[in-house]
């Protein structure tokens, strides 16, 4: 059995979704300890549950103690994945995409296609965007072999959730590592405005509107397209942008709406974000740099790539891909490095 502090390093959710979703590719049993126990509401929340409940039911596995507010469940995958079609709702506005990047690494190395259809939330704080996930880090992994189609059906946002996603995933086979030293020159930005049964106040185009002013002064353009919804259960909004590069790579930056902050206040922070990346020089945003670290583990051969800053998921992520793949990993300034152990 292998035995994970949830305290550890960033002590966040991530920790139990990806240490069960990497016992579950190894069939190995895991006891996850003081989960989230630094945290304002510490143990498992809905969000994290359904990961759990969701990797037992595709793994056949056996789990205990898996209620919210645990501190502590013993997890034991009955199989690998086959893959096939399944739906699953948070129930909250918990992070629909957080859950799609936990159950994708299952579905690369699944016996057949997959199919995942989540119900929760698509846009807030301290959560990947569905538009990050799908303009940004998909095309990073299709680099890698991964093949996903990613379609939001509705837009979902704190405190109901109610957002959509639907995620469909070829077999991978093993994965090729990715070398991105360096960033290239940005040669196009684009977005996207979503804003939800706000139309009357014009938030996609004010959010829009400071985005581009802000970028200008820096000497770039962007192309951002502006969609007023009207399907989602609550009003709400987000902004995204990204960037290609001449090298084949992808910046991004985001952020959602809430109440008390203002259209042009969005609209000025994704702008400095993703100006704040882009001279570092990095080949990824911020983002992307812990994101990438779970499949340069399991593919084959060495990933390289240079990311704005170490942060503590990059080090939570490092750190797990040692201690369940046996994954040898380096960090030197900027530049990571990555040697995957070629799983099939």
């Amino acid at each position: 059995m292998i035995t994970i502090d949830g305290a550890a390093k960033s002590g966040s959710g991530t920790i139990v979704r990806y240490s069960v979703a990497l016992a579950s590719l190894l069939g190995k049993e895991i006891r996850i300890e003081n989960i989230r126990a630094g945290r304002d509401k510490p143990g498992l929340r809905a969000q994290h549950l359904k990961v759990v409940q969701a990797c037992q039911e595709m793994c056949r596995g056996v789990v205990e103690n898996a209620s919210v507010g645990s501190k502590e469940i013993t997890y034991t995958p009955g199989g690998r994945f086959n893959g096939g079609e399944y739906s699953w709702d948070i129930g909250t506005a918990g992070s629909t995409i957080m859950m799609a990047q936990t159950l994708l690494p299952l579905a690369c190395f699944a016996r057949k296609p997959s199919k995942f259809r989540l119900e929760g939330g698509l846009f807030q704080d301290f959560a990947p965007s569905a538009y990050h996930m799908k303009f940004v880090l998909l095309p990073f992994l299709k680099q890698m072999g991964v093949q996903v189609e990613f379609d939001i059906i509705r837009p979902g946002y704190v405190p109901r959730g109610g957002g959509i996603i639907e995620v469909r995933v070829e077999p991978a086979g093993k994965l090729k590592p990715l070398n991105l030293n360096e960033q290239g020159e940005i040669f196009s930005i684009k977005g996207i405005a979503l804003s939800s049964h706000l139309k009357e106040k014009r938030v996609s185009q004010r959010m829009a509107e400071e985005c581009r002013k802000v970028l200008g002064s820096y000497g770039y353009k962007a192309e951002i397209e502006k969609i007023e919804d009207e399907s989602s259960l609550q009003g709400g909004a987000a902004l995204a942008i990204y960037a290609g590069t001449s090298l084949g790579n992808w910046i991004g930056s985001d952020r959602a709406g809430r109440p008390g902050r203002s259209s042009e206040s969005i609209g000025r922070y994704v702008a400095e974000r993703f100006i704040e990346d882009v001279r570092t020089g990095a080949a990824v945003d911020r983002y992307v740099a812990d994101q990438l670290i779970i499949y340069a583990g399991l593919a084959e051969g060495v990933t390289r790539y240079s990311v704005p800053r170490i942060t503590e998921h990059v080090e939570t992520n490092l750190w797990l891909v040692e201690e369940f793949l046996g994954a040898k990993t380096k960090i030197n300034g900027n530049l990571l490095e990555i040697e995957g152990i070629g799983f099939t």
